[in-house]
């Protein structure tokens, strides 16, 4: 299973089926059939001629199938290439009825053929490597090449279905997906108004605190202004007072002064 995959990914990723060896190899199986029809079974005389075509174009095309299928349907893609897998299974055992019923070897471990055609088959892919023994072959070898490749075909796609039914067991089908999708959609929507909302309630606690300080500051502002104003009146008050005692005291020295002046003028002598 691909790690990277987004695990709110709907679809599963298109895979290029022309890349893989499975597809390859089922190409070359159809087109050496048809060859090998063509050449070795008559064309109205033997029904085996169609069922062997069939079940070649069965494996190739349901490969393909199941692989395009796989982008919605985990579970299609999985009975396709099963579907697949039993034309095979028919195709393998066409060529074992036409090679017995002809008395044909079958070769095996041991025969000279069997190692060489093996490796041939095993680490050769495309139509190119095949394509132009279709003449030159036996029906024999033909039929033995066949073989190794349905053999060969097989574990490969075994293989591949497996890995496949562990994907569709750990991520499950479309629905799974689509579930896990708008799930993980909606979680991110209920988180963001969840920060909002936080967000917001920030908001509303620093407004809370500005407000309170705003009304100590008021609080203390009118504290101010009330010592400011008591100040006045007691500035006011003494400023009264003193004014009230200088100009008391000015009369008073006044007065002094014309007491002075008169007895002065009492005390000074007569001129005779």
């Amino acid at each position: 299973m691909d790690e990277s995959k987004d695990k709110h990914q709907v679809l599963n990723k298109q895979t290029n089926w022309t890349t893989l060896f499975i597809y390859q190899k089922s190409e070359v199986i159809y087109q050496l059939s048809f060859s090998f029809c063509d050449r070795f079974i008559h064309l109205y005389k033997d029904r085996t001629r169609d069922q062997i075509i069939q079940a070649a174009r069965s494996c190739k095309q349901n490969i393909v199938e199941g692989l395009e299928d796989g982008v919605t349907s985990s579970e299609m893609q999985l009975k396709l290439l099963n579907v697949a897998r039993a034309s095979l299974m028919e195709l393998r055992e066409d060529y074992n009825d036409y090679l017995k019923s002809r008395h044909l070897r079958i070769y095996g471990k041991g025969d000279l053929e069997y190692e060489p055609m093996v490796n041939f088959c095993r680490y050769h892919n495309k139509l190119d490597d095949y394509k132009d023994f279709f003449e030159t072959w036996t029906d024999e070898e033909m039929g033995n090449i066949a073989l190794s490749l349905c053999h060969i075909i097989d574990k490969m796609m075994m293989s591949f279905l497996e890995k496949l039914e562990k994907e569709f067991i750990t991520e499950g089908g479309i629905k799974e997906r689509m579930y896990r999708a708008r799930t993980g959609h909606l979680n991110k929507q209920d988180e963001r108004i969840k920060q909002q909302d936080e967000r917001i309630k920030q908001q509303d606690e620093r407004i809370k605190y500005l407000e309170s300080e705003n009304a100590r500051l008021n609080t203390l502002l009118s504290e101010a202004n009330n010592k400011v104003a008591n100040w006045e009146e007691s500035y006011n008050n003494l400023k009264e007072r003193a004014l009230k005692a200088f100009y008391s005291q000015k009369d008073e020295i006044e007065s002094l002064k014309a007491e002075i002046n008169r007895l002065r003028a009492e005390e000074a002598p007569i001129d005779n």
